[in-house]
This record gives C-alpha cells, structure tokens and sequence, in this order.
C-alpha cells in the first residue's frame, strides 16, 4: 500500500511538471488576425475621397492577376484564393463608385464582408503606426565638387544564399555576401561602402547627392525622386540590401541622451545631425544596413512592385498579414500650419491596401502608412508615432 502510495504521488508530480510542455505542444497555433463578430465592426468612416482609394484597389488587383489564381493567402484561420482576393475587391470597387453615405458603406460591409482584427502588440489589438514619405531630392549625373555621395546600384558581386536548399530545416533563411576566394563572407556594411571605395568597379553610381543624410533618409523610405541637372527625374526604387540588420540611428540618439524620447522625430534626428556635423560619421555607421537602388520608369513602388497611393498604401509584416488586401486604419494624424508645424493630432479612420512592408517592420503591432510626397508627407511621416488599430477585410464565401 505504501509503495502504491508513492507511485501514485510520483505520477502526479510528473504529470504536473510535464502538463505545461504537453499544453505547449497541443495547443492552438494563435494567428496575428482575430475574425471579428459583426457586432464589433469599427465605425468604416473614411476621411479622405474615394478617388484615391479606387486607385489603390486597381493596383492590387494588377497584382493578383500577376500571380497564380490558386495562390492562399491567410487571413487567421481562414484561407483565400488570389482569385477570391479579386472577386473581393471588385465588389467593393463597384459599391464605392457609388459614393455611398458611411452608414451605407458600413450597411454594405456588414452585410457582405468578413472583418478580422490585428492582434496588435498587446494581444488587445493596438497596433503602433508610424509613416513613410517619398523624398524629392536634386542630383547629378556626374560628381563635382558639390554632389560626392553616390546612389549606388546593385553591385555585381553581391550574391544571396538560400538555405532552404541545402536543408529544409532552413526554410525561410537566406543570407547575402561575397565571394573571397573560395569563401562566402558578409558583404561590406556601411563604413566600408562609405569610406573605403570598396564598390568601385562593382556597382553603377545612379545619381550623385549633396548629403550622406539623405541618402540614409532615402534608404530608410525605400524609394525616392532625383531631379537632376540635365532637367530629367529618375525614381529610385529600393533593389536590395547588403543583408546586415537594420539598426535604428534614432534609438541610438534616445539611448545616449542626445534626443528625448518624447521629441523623437525624423526633423528632430535631422536637426541634430545638422548641428553636430563631427557625429554624422559615427552616427550613420551605426546602422551597418546599406540599400541598393535601381531606377523605374514609375515610382513610388512598394514591394507587390506595384505604385503606391498617397494616403492608402501601407506597409506590414508580410511575414503574418496578407498582401495586398483591403484594410481599414484607425489612428491619428496631424494638423498643421502654414509655417508648416503641427498644431494638433486628430483621430481619423480610412481604407488603406497593404502593398508594402519594411525592415523595421515586424510583428502583428506595427504598420508604417505611405503619404506620398512634398511638406506635408514628410512632417507626417517624420513624426507619427501613434497608436491604433488595423483591420482587414474579404468578401464572404457565398
């Protein structure tokens, strides 16, 4: 009776030290998106005109029917096909072109759409947006004693690796380097492109810029326009990186107590590198991630290689929310002055197309909205920082 005693109290203490394991192992795999009753849909008021937006659905669909009708794409639990992805899409178009009221648009929804909600970085749904501008900047096709920074293309040497297929344990990982000799090793970071000339003879100079700032500016954005001095525009579009981690010069300024957190912005970053030109150098090379450009006949581009639209276009984690698909944002945006400052933040909600993402990127609570260009792009872009929640839509199968 003892000994049966004894096993029966070494068995539940096993089974309690292996309960958490076992739970792990069997319990469902938690998605980024939350399928949403329709009694909880948001209120779908969109602030802006619907041009825009027609705009933006046309340009996911040129994608869609790109790719293979068969291709899934996941919404949660649930799966679409890239044909569904249009039937869904098209329907909406229709509706829009209507100019319908937001209690008919929401009417409509309601009735012929399944509604799902990003998870967001607390579990709850908040969701951090900040934003992403395209730069206009003035260029040469030639270096002279004012333009010395030079837009680089890919270099010819550079050469990226899939790993998946030397083992599939390795899916999903890639790595990008150089030949020496016989051995691949890291491509060249920052420093070394920057101040060593290591690229000379490997990569076609696009454009020269006045200011090594700009040019990270213009790799942090991923696309941009050169007005150069023969009256010609070029659209630089994002090609490739030099496969060393993004590190972000702001948390850097944060960290070492040169910005405060609560003033944090790409004018602010801007501002301080302008005042203490002896920090530029150490400060950019900081972030090691260097892009690669090539030029497009049309721009901007986002990553479905497809045009951006102000103010509807948005970049996620393409790694967990599908791309394109029709979204709706609720965050805040700012009002500003005619000297060009911001007097305000506001509440707003809007359709936006997921045609993007970005390296910093990452995770169901990040989302990054495109506002085009000019002054009031870049003071949006530069100091959004706000949360809000993200939602997306698809047509219901019957």
């Amino acid at each position: 009776m003892k000994h049966s005693f004894l096993f029966k109290i070494i068995a539940v203490l096993f089974l309690a030290a292996m309960l958490p394991l076992f739970l792990t192992g069997c319990a469902v795999k938690k998605y980024p998106l939350e399928k949403l009753s329709a009694s909880s849909y948001p209120g779908f008021a969109d602030d802006m005109l619907y041009d825009g937006l027609e705009h933006g659905i046309l340009q996911s669909i040129k994608y869609l029917k790109r790719i293979p009708s068969e291709s899934t794409f996941k919404f949660g639990n649930d799966s679409f096909t890239a044909s569904r992805m249009i039937v869904s899409f098209e329907y909406f178009l229709d509706f829009i072109r209507e100019k319908p009221s937001t209690k008919d648009l929401k009417s409509f929804i309601k009735s012929n759409y399944l509604v799902y909600r990003s998870t967001g970085r607390d579990k709850r749904g908040q969701v951090l947006f900040t934003g992403y501008y395209e730069p206009l900047l003035q260029g040469r096709l030639n270096q002279d004693a004012e333009y010395q920074v030079p837009v680089f293309a890919l270099p010819d040497d550079l050469i990226k690796i899939d790993l998946a297929l030397f083992s599939p344990k390795y899916k999903g990982d890639k790595i990008t380097g150089r030949l020496a000799g016989k051995t691949v090793v890291p491509y060249y970071d920052r420093n070394e492109i920057a101040n060593n000339e290591v690229l000379e003879g490997r990569a076609r100079k696009l454009a020269w810029i006045k200011d090594p700032v700009d040019l990270l500016f213009l790799q942090i954005q991923g696309s941009g326009k050169i007005y150069l001095d023969n009256g010609n525009t070029i659209n630089v579009h994002y090609n490739d990186t030099n496969g060393h981690p993004y590190r972000s010069i702001g948390k850097l300024l944060i960290d070492e107590g040169k910005i405060p957190r609560a003033e944090m912005s790409m004018q602010r970053i801007r501002g301080y590198l302008r005042d203490h030109p002896e920090e530029v150098e150490n400060i950019l090379n900081y972030n090691p991630s260097y892009v690669f450009f090539k030029i497009e006949a049309d721009g901007p581009l986002g990553f479905l290689n497809v045009k951006l639209t102000p103010g509807r276009s948005i970049a996620l984690d393409r790694r967990i929310f599908p791309l394109p698909a029709l979204t709706f944002v609720e965050t805040q945006r700012p009002l500003i002055n005619a000297a060009g400052q911001i007097r305000a933040w506001t509440n707003f909600g809007r359709f936006v197309l997921s045609q993007d993402t970005g390296g910093a990127i990452r995770g169901p609570g990040r989302a990054d909205l495109f506002w085009g260009n000019g002054l009031y792009a870049e003071i949006a872009a530069g100091h959004m920082q706000h949360p809000g929640r993200l939602y997306f839509l698809i047509l219901k199968p019957d």
